[in-house]
Parts: C-alpha cells; sequence; structure tokens
C-alpha cells in the first residue's frame, strides 16, 4: 500500500494547458487563412499582370509568388528560433503575426510581379512562428498521455484556416467582376483587383495579434516569470467582465447590499494585487518570484551544447519533415494550376501511359470551394482519425506508413484529366480526400517524433527553428521547381512529369523514415528518471508511509537488546 502511495504521488499527470492551447490556437488560424487565401487567385493575379506570353508561363511565376515566402522564411527561421530561446516564444509569436498583416496588406496594393514577390518575402522574413509554435506547444504539454490530443490542435486550426482562406480569397477577389452591383467599375476595388481579401485578412489578423498580446503567456523556461504588462491587461479586462457579470448576477438575486459593496470595493484594487479568494483570474507572479528566479545563479542548469541538440534521430526527423514539406507543398501549388488551367485547344496526340496533356479550366470561386472541402475534411480527419490511428501505430509507425504510401498518391494524380467528364470532379476531390488523410496525420507524427528525440527542451527553439528552417526551404523549392516543371511538361506532353517528379522526392523520405526510431530521446530519459528512486519533497516525506515507519522505528526502544539488571548497578 505504501508503494501504491509513492507510485500515485510520482506518476501525478499534470493537466491539460486547455485555456492557453485555445488562446494559441486563436492566435494560429489568423495565418493559414491570410495563407491560403491566395490559392484561388493567384493564377489570375499573375495573368493581370501581364508577364507571362503564354499562359503556360504562368505556372512558373505563380510558384515564385508561393515560394518567395518560403525563401524568405527559411533565411530567419533559426535566428527566430534562437531569438525566441533568448526572449521568450511570446514576442516571436506576436511579431510573427504583425509581419503577415503587414505582408497581406503590401501584397494586396501590389501594382505588379516585384511588389507581389517583396510583399511576400517580407511576411517570411518576420514571420518565424512554425518552430516556434511547435516548441511553445512541447513547452505546455510535458507528458506522452496528452501528446496525441495536443499536436492535433495545430493542425486542426491550420484546417480550419485552410477553409476560410480559400473561400475569402475565391469569394473576394476581383469583386468588381464578381458583385458589379455593390463594387463599381474605376474604384479602388478596381485598380486593385486582390485588395479586399488581403484587407479581410489583414483585419483577422491583428485581431489575432491583440490575443496574443492580452491572453497568451510565455511557456519558456526561464522567461515565464518575468512580468508580462499586455498579460496584467488581459486580466484586469477580463476582471472587469467577470465583475460586471457576477454584479448583474448579484443583483438578480438580490443579494445583500454588503456583498455588492465589497465586489465593487475590491474593483480599486490593481489585477496584480488581487487575491484569488476576490478573483477568479489569478495575479501577475510578484516580484519575489522574479528575484528568485536568477538566471545568474550557480543553481541554475547550464543549456546544452548545440552539438548534442542535433543528434542522430533529430537530424533524421528534420530531414523527414523537409522532405514531406516540399512534395506535400508541391502538391498544394500545383493542384490549383491544374485546376486553373485551361485545356489546349489543338493537343497533340496522347501515346499513354506517360504522354497526355490537358486541364480542367475552373474559375476563382470554384477552386475555392474545392479548398474548402479539403480543409473541412482535413479537420475532420485531424479530430477523429489522427488520435485513434496514432494510438495503435504509434507516431513512428503510422510515419513510416504514410511515408511509404506517399508516391503512389503523386503517381495517380495526373490521370484524373483522363476520367470522363461527369467523374473529373469525383476524381479531384478523391484525390483531395486522400491527400488529406495522409497530410494531417504525417505532420503532427513527424512533430511528436521531432519533439521526443529532442534531449532537452531548453534547446527545443534551436531545434525547431533548425526544423523550421529546413521545411521553408523545402516549400521555396517546392512551388517553384513544380511550377516549371508543369510548365516544361505542358510544353511537351506529359501533364504528369512534375506529380511524379514529386513522387521521386516522397521516396526518399520514405526511405529516410526507415532510419528513424523513437527511443533514445528526452522523454525516454524522464520515464527512466520516474522509474528510478528519487529524494522526496518535504511535503511528500511526510505523506511517504515508509519514512513514517522509519521513524517510528527509531523512536521506539531496541527489543533486541536486554534490559539492564538493577542489581548489577546496585
Amino acid at each position: 500500500m505504501a508503494g501504491a502511495q509513492q507510485t500515485c504521488l510520482r506518476k501525478r499527470t499534470p493537466p491539460f494547458p486547455t485555456k492557453q492551447m485555445t488562446i494559441l490556437a486563436l492566435c494560429r488560424i489568423c495565418e493559414p487563412i491570410a495563407f491560403m487565401s491566395i490559392f484561388p487567385y493567384v493564377y489570375f493575379m499573375i495573368k493581370d499582370f501581364g508577364v507571362t506570353k503564354h499562359e503556360a508561363e504562368i505556372a512558373v511565376y505563380a510558384g515564385m509568388v508561393t515560394s518567395a515566402f518560403a525563401f524568405a522564411e527559411f533565411s530567419s527561421g533559426v535566428v527566430w528560433g534562437r531569438l525566441s530561446d533568448r526572449i521568450g516564444r511570446k514576442p516571436v509569436l506576436i511579431t510573427g503575426l504583425a509581419g503577415t498583416a503587414l505582408s497581406m496588406l503590401i501584397f494586396g496594393f501590389a501594382p505588379n510581379l516585384p511588389v507581389a514577390l517583396l510583399a511576400r518575402a517580407l511576411g517570411g522574413l518576420l514571420n518565424g512562428n512554425i518552430g516556434v509554435l511547435q516548441t511553445t506547444v512541447a513547452e505546455m504539454v510535458t507528458v506522452k498521455e496528452h501528446q496525441p490530443r495536443a499536436y492535433t490542435i495545430m493542425p486542426f486550426v491550420w484546417c480550419l484556416g485552410s477553409i476560410l482562406g480559400p473561400t475569402l480569397g475565391g469569394a473576394l477577389a476581383r469583386p468588381v467582376l464578381s458583385y458589379p452591383d455593390i463594387f463599381q467599375p474605376g474604384s479602388i476595388w478596381d485598380r486593385f483587383p486582390y485588395l479586399l481579401p488581403n484587407v479581410v485578412c489583414t483585419v483577422i489578423v491583428t485581431c489575432g495579434v491583440g490575443i496574443g498580446i492580452l491572453f497568451l503567456e510565455e511557456t519558456h523556461e526561464e522567461k515565464k516569470h518575468r512580468r508580462d504588462p499586455g498579460l496584467e491587461a488581459g486580466k484586469w479586462i477580463l476582471s472587469k467582465v467577470t465583475r460586471c457579470a457576477e454584479s448583474k448576477s448579484a443583483s438578480e438575486k438580490e443579494v445583500d447590499l454588503d456583498e455588492v459593496l465589497s465586489l465593487l470595493s475590491d474593483d480599486d484594487q490593481p489585477p496584480g494585487y488581487r487575491t484569488n479568494e476576490t478573483s477568479r483570474i489569478p495575479s501577475t507572479p510578484s516580484t519575489d518570484s522574479q528575484e528568485a528566479f536568477d538566471l545568474n545563479d550557480s543553481r541554475v542548469a547550464a543549456k546544452p551544447a548545440a552539438a548534442k541538440a542535433f543528434t542522430k534521430q533529430v537530424v533524421l526527423n528534420i530531414v523527414g519533415y523537409g522532405i514531406l514539406a516540399y512534395h506535400t507543398m508541391t502538391f498544394d501549388a500545383m493542384l490549383p494550376t491544374l485546376l486553373s488551367t485551361e485545356p489546349p485547344k489543338n493537343p497533340e496526340p496522347w501515346k499513354l501511359p506517360f504522354k497526355f496533356v490537358s486541364g480542367y479550366g475552373l474559375s476563382t470561386k470554384q477552386i475555392g470551394v474545392v479548398l474548402s472541402v479539403q480543409g473541412v475534411y482535413s479537420m475532420i480527419a485531424t479530430i477523429f482519425l489522427f488520435p485513434i490511428i496514432v494510438r495503435r501505430l504509434g507516431a513512428l509507425g503510422l510515419f513510416r506508413a504514410l511515408a511509404i504510401s506517399y508516391p503512389i498518391l503523386y503517381i495517380s494524380t495526373p490521370y484524373l484529366v483522363l476520367l470522363p467528364d461527369n467523374l473529373k470532379m469525383a476524381g479531384v476531390y478523391g484525390v483531395v480526400i486522400w491527400k488529406c488523410t495522409f497530410a494531417t496525420m504525417a505532420y503532427p507524427s513527424n512533430a511528436i517524433l521531432l519533439t521526443n528525440s529532442a534531449p532537452s527542451l531548453l534547446m527545443l527553439g534551436t531545434i525547431n527553428g533548425v526544423a523550421a528552417s529546413t521545411a521553408s526551404l523545402s516549400r521555396a523549392f517546392g512551388p517553384t521547381v513544380s511550377g516549371i516543371l508543369f510548365s516544361a511538361g505542358f510544353r511537351l506532353g506529359y501533364s504528369g512529369l512534375a506529380w511524379w517528379c514529386s513522387a521521386v522526392i516522397a521516396l526518399a523520405g520514405a526511405l529516410i523514415s526507415l532510419r528513424m526510431t523513437d527511443k533514445g530521446g528526452r522523454m525516454d530519459d524522464d520515464e527512466k528518471i520516474d522509474d528510478e528512486p528519487r529524494d522526496l519533497g518535504f511535503e511528500e516525506q511526510i505523506l511517504d508511509t515508509h519514512a513514517l515507519d522509519s521513524a517510528i522505528a527509531a523512536a521506539e526502544p531496541r527489543r533486541d537488546i536486554e534490559p539492564i539488571d538493577n542489581n548489577i548497578i546496585n
């Protein structure tokens, strides 16, 4: 029984950080809305710029616009990751959101291709949130039991944003043509036909900045005890709202006047000095707690060296993440291009199974609907499929299975254009569901593997920064390379050229996944420490029955010693 009590003390699982994960999700959802909103209209935007002589070249420039963000993000990802290790996660996340808002506004006013590329590059330079978000989630969730739930939240939020983003972009782009009764020719919306969706996205991202400043807590182990004026302001606002709600409820229930006065008198106190008895909002940590945690104190453990952080498994996971980002991004970039491309008027004779050329010729609204359906299904798959499958197969087994299966998806996709007209859209939705099922499970599986393989949480910001930069580089090359291959294949008569090249890259990712393992990381070390005997704290010593038994035994007289005979003394 004593051992069971001690095991219970050691194995007590901390609660899931629901409130902070919700706030982080509200900040996160702004970015996929802004990022995905350009996909339905980027093809037509390039076409309106008039930089191409043939429609086959539009895919190249559309890929450049998509890649500009990723190239810039690659160049700054490691810097933002290291900066988050030094100044904390929250300032970096807020800066990234603000950079996204600024870049979207400039992108909406872009009169030509260079300005559009500059706007996208600026957004990438100021945004290092991919790696920092992964680090923040890892610092919020410190036990394996919570990981499947935690690592489905951010993909779920991305899926939700990928529904709203394409819907906004497809519905609001070129409003003079889509809604002539509301938006008149010659207005600002006619001069800048892609401004409206970007203005709406800027407003949404700005709301995310405000939510982050007021309510997001710092998670960095060495920075979370410092004073946060933004968080104090958010708590003060919530306390005012709570007071108003409580006062209204009290008046409805005819509470005594003394109780009402006590509630009102508490409003005079600053938020940082309210006690838990008079406020539901926890008070800001006092200066005493900040002074107690001295970074210069010798008791604070030194950070592990960078060389020790990038172990073999960390490197393999980062490489696997980069390959995954490359070929999934090529799919995301090529699918709207395939759906936008008009079938050639005088096509060359087809020579199946490889030589054929065709397209769908859909409008921005139709493409927006397809991408929104993609987001809806991704959201469903993230909630229901991933937690069940990852618990059965494990993160490593699931990631391997998906990596091995990805090449089949890319080999099959270009053959959609060969379907009969009444089945073409059904084929598109089938491939979209196939792709979404894989992507919604591959990314969180890789995130769990990378987090668990990290030797220390203190270096996780740098590790995720490198991983984010690697993925950004892959995302940068993906749309550009696939756009060039798509255009070349269209001219040569091979529509599947770009897709089949992505299949080869995915095959390399499958080989990498076979060398990964989920043993020997930080989480395994933590489990070993939990299984080993450890020194108990003062409170645990009081509750430990072994300690109590030892104390009682020491206090009792020794029974194995015979009592001294008084006659001998006499």
